[in-house]
């Protein structure tokens, strides 16, 4: 199973073709997607009108769903930030970041197109479904 950033969901819904939307739709046919719930918070409010609000609800809820934090993950987190700003590295999202560790922490690989990723693969271990596939 892997989850899937709202980078690739945007890209997905806006038909943008991609390596990553053309995973996704794969990843879809063989249902072995995962939903993390801030994601899927942040995919609704991309949609323009209710008639898509509902539909990508519709589909964001056959998947199995991912927690994507609790403490351990909020405290590991702030960690994987700190490590990465000691490394240079800014990281601009706190969502991103609790994503890649929630990923980390219970090895799911994670489909993103999102650069800010990008440090989490290279210095904590993020695995990519790219990677994988």
């Amino acid at each position: 199973m892997i989850l899937v950033d709202s980078s690739v969901w945007i890209d997905f819904f806006n038909g943008k073709v991609t390596p990553e939307s053309d995973c996704l739709a794969d990843l879809i046919k063989a249902g072995q997607f995962l939903v993390g719930d801030l994601i899927l918070t942040e995919v609704l409010q991309g949609t323009g009108s209710q008639s898509d609000f509902d539909r990508v609800l519709r589909l964001l809820s056959v998947a199995d769903q991912v927690q994507i934090s609790d403490r351990t993950v909020a405290v590991q987190a702030a960690r994987h930030f700190r490590t990465l700003r000691v490394l240079g590295i800014t990281v601009r999202k706190t969502i991103d970041t609790l994503i890649a560790t929630r990923c980390i922490a219970d090895g799911i690989p994670l489909l993103f197109s999102d650069r800010d990723f990008d440090p989490f693969v290279e210095h904590l271990g993020l695995v990519t479904a790219l990677q994988e596939g």
